[in-house]
């Protein structure tokens, strides 16, 4: 443990910051190239607990879910009059009716600021480590201002402000617009040509920077006058351009297989710039994004019979009808290799399921291998198949031991007249539109082969930051720079490179426009907690969809947490609601 002096300044930045916690030197370490000793101890024991907190930043009922429910992307209402309610946070959210008393905003709040403390007593312990002669201190002391932007960039997304803050003791200076932007912009330009890029996609690195500073170009427009029409300046384009061009013309590939960037191997694809290394095979890690959305009746590791999903958050039908307007008459499960990837393959003879239910279809299973089952990915729709459970709540078998895999039942809702799970497009926040089986379903992360229960022990990395991402960064700002042409070379590249399943390898597109790049953007990147951001600044937040009529300006950034204000009120402006709250 390290001591830490609290004064009165220290005493504001505890409720400033959620708090500052003595940091246990032996902290949990996500990250497997964070192991050593004696010096190099030093250093993974002052990194690894800010690496270690991006786990909770970014957990389904933290910042992921901020973004996602605040979005056109994601609907989360209270299932079946029971599950997921929590005082109403989720849907206040998605109707952009949250207060600075809603626990989401203020969880995320605490975390993501809490961890810009744990950054910066890193960047306090590395520095004299560095000064004693330390090597291995230099190479952490670049990834902690990093990470430390990066974490001031989440603050400035969502409330408008980030905390420069040099010293665990000294007060935060808060800063907004302008200077935010300016003073992000420094911390990053200060270490890019600096921080190593050769420690793996878990830590931060001279490619993961430049991504950093490119989404601040991008973006920079929506920081410097959140509440106006963004002013996309040439000069911030050219920066866009310049940091991808150098991050495209490097070592990163576009990855064939769309779902490979989400599985249990995806450390070592060749996409990935920068993720959460979930490696570790550690109680603590997680695999939130991948069991959240997926029905609560669905096995999906049937060699670990207390797997499940929750029934949480699907796609608003708004989001769905993105992919209906882009391809038409052709389903877009065949048109497009990123909306689903069939990994359960039912046989012909069983497909048609009419005259059949839970009452008579004990023999309407096929057999498979209990490792070698594998759920459906991308968008799931409809009725869904999976392992079933006899009375003591083992698996059904077959007679030669493989697993029975059955149309999933129902028994979440339907009660004594059961069912099937049937994922239905309609989803609202009525009786009848909130319960557990509808909605179309997110299934985009792999529901881990190390993970015994709904949500621990996930060895697949929750990606940050791709490749992917770098293409449509570029040919954004290629577009609003009038480049039509090289914008639509980059998105056509990013949909053709998705080739692995020829017969659904999207097609290049013939035009490009910003609604059509917006369109492709959440294509791409859905389910990665982008979308808030894009629709912000393609100016679509303030547009209506399923179960959100507001159109309030002021709500593009979240109310800053009463909790939080209240706690700094013997520093008299320190710290200022945002407007409209």
């Amino acid at each position: 443990m390290r001591d830490k002096k609290i004064n009165k300044t220290a005493l504001i930045i505890v409720f400033i910051t959620a708090f500052i916690s003595c940091t246990n030197l032996e902290e949990n370490v996500l990250d497997e190239s964070l192991t050593g000793t004696g010096q190099a101890e030093i250093v993974s024991g002052s990194i690894a607990p800010v690496y270690g907190g991006f786990r909770q930043v970014w957990l389904h009922t933290r910042n992921f879910g901020l973004q996602e429910i605040a979005s056109d992307e994601a609907i989360l209402p209270f299932r079946g009059g029971r599950d997921w309610f929590d005082g109403g946070k989720f849907i206040a959210v998605h109707q952009h009716l949250m207060t600075p008393s809603n626990s989401l905003v203020g969880d995320t709040w605490n975390d993501i600021s809490s961890s810009i403390s744990e950054a910066v007593i890193a960047i306090d312990r590395l520095k004299p480590e560095v000064a004693s002669g330390n090597t291995r201190a230099q190479d952490a002391l670049y990834e902690m201002i990093a990470a430390k932007a990066y974490l001031n960039l989440l603050m400035l997304d969502n409330w408008g402000l980030v905390f420069k803050k040099e010293s665990p003791n000294e007060l935060s200076e808060i800063l907004r617009a302008q200077q935010a932007v300016d003073y992000l912009e420094t911390e990053l330009l200060s270490i890019v040509e600096l921080i190593n890029n050769n420690n793996g996609k878990g830590r931060f690195s001279k490619d993961a920077v430049k991504a950093l500073l490119a989404r601040i170009y991008l973006n920079a427009a929506v920081y410097r006058n959140p509440y106006g029409t963004p002013d996309f300046t040439a000069t911030d384009m050219d920066k866009v351009i310049q940091y991808t061009n150098d991050i495209i013309s490097g070592t990163y590939a576009l990855s064939p297989e769309y779902f490979e960037l989400f599985n249990d191997s995806n450390d070592t694809n060749s996409e990935i710039i920068f993720s959460l290394d979930q490696r570790g095979v550690l109680e603590s890690e997680h695999g939130r994004w991948a069991y959240w959305s997926i029905s609560g009746d669905l096995v999906p590791r049937p060699e670990f019979p207390n797997t499940r999903g929750t029934d949480a958050a699907a796609l608003t039908p708004d989001f769905y009808q993105t992919w209906v307007d882009a391809y038409g008459s052709v389903d877009p499960a065949v048109a497009d290799a990123r909306f689903f990837q069939e990994n359960t393959i039912i046989p012909e003879n069983l497909r048609n399921l009419s005259g059949i239910n839970p009452t008579n279809d004990s023999e309407n299973f096929f057999c498979v291998e209990a490792k070698s089952f594998q759920i459906n990915r991308g968008i799931l729709r409809n009725t869904i198949w999976g392992p079933r459970r006899d009375a003591s709540g083992s698996i059904l078998t077959c007679p030669d031991g493989k697993i029975r895999i059955y149309p999933v039942i129902n028994r979440r809702t339907t009660g004594a007249n059961l069912a099937y799970v049937d994922h239905t497009l309609n989803i609202d926040f009525s009786d009848a539109g909130s319960l557990h089986n509808t909605g179309y379903r997110f299934s985009k992360y792999q529901f881990s082969n190390t993970a015994p229960n709904c949500c621990a022990f996930s060895s697949v990395d929750i990606v940050l930051l791709r490749l992917g991402e770098i293409y449509l960064m570029r040919a954004e700002a290629k577009l609003r720079k009038g480049d039509n042409a090289g914008a639509l070379a980059d998105v056509n590249t990013l949909r053709t490179s998705r080739n692995a399943r020829p017969s659904q390898t999207p097609a290049p597109l013939n035009v490009i426009n910003l609604d059509i790049l917006f369109r492709e953007s959440g294509f791409e990147l859905y389910w990665e907690g982008l979308r808030r951001t894009y629709q912000i600044r393609f100016g679509k937040y303030e547009d209506s969809w399923t179960g959100k009529d507001d159109s309030d300006v002021n709500k593009r950034l979240f109310p800053i947490p009463q909790r939080a204000i209240d706690g700094s009120s013997n520093q008299p402006g320190f710290l200022v609601q945002n407007p409209g709250y």
